[in-house]
């Protein structure tokens, strides 16, 4: 997760119009007009706070004819407020490799052309590869995904799986089909 996205879910909660509209969705779905019912406020004042917390993602919506109902998003609620925790710590004692070990994982899944012979199964040696692969790439640059398609070929044809790769272990970040680098702290390996 992006450090500015993590600074934008936590304005979002910076409300105590929020929390308490938050507390209210984690009893069940409930329509706008309950919610302002509830809080004892206008409607208008629920559209506001209902469209910020949508906007960072914790408020899901279905609707049933002509009534919209709201949810909370508890998985986005319980990965962004976790991701805070995450900043600034280095890896577990598992995941640190010396650079030894990693001068040999590189060696063993790289070919002399710098071509990515597999991906590892190891979790361990995939975060090596993941990070040795991105090396060339700027941080605080936003690539659009034809270039990082392009980029990721350079070492594989499977470019699209070694893109979800780097998303799924928090070296990229995706929004838009645009991808960028997040911070080196919320890598999974340093």
């Amino acid at each position: 997760m992006q450090l500015n996205k993590i600074v934008e879910f936590h304005k979002a909660l910076g409300d105590l119009t929020r929390i308490r509209i938050i507390a209210l969705l984690q009893h069940g779905p409930l329509h706008g007009q309950a919610i302002a019912g509830k809080l004892g406020l206008k409607a208008p004042t629920i559209t506001h706070h209902i469209s910020k917390l949508r906007d960072v993602g914790l408020i899901k919506e279905r609707r049933e004819k002509n009534t919209i109902y709201f949810s909370l998003n508890t998985k986005i609620l319980e990965s962004s407020a976790s991701a805070i925790l995450s900043v600034g710590k280095g890896t577990t004692n598992e995941m640190i490799v010396s650079q030894e070990e990693r001068a040999d994982i590189i060696n063993n899944f790289f070919t002399k052309e710098g071509k990515l012979k597999s991906l590892p199964a190891q979790r361990k040696k995939k975060l090596v590869v993941l990070a040795h692969m991105i090396k060339a790439l700027e941080f605080g640059k936003v690539y659009p995904e034809k270039e990082v398609n392009e980029y990721l070929t350079r070492f594989h044809d499977d470019y699209a799986t070694l893109r979800r790769e780097l998303i799924m272990c928090q070296f990229m970040y995706r929004e838009n089909n645009e991808y960028e680098l997040n911070p080196e702290e919320l890598w999974w390996l340093r």
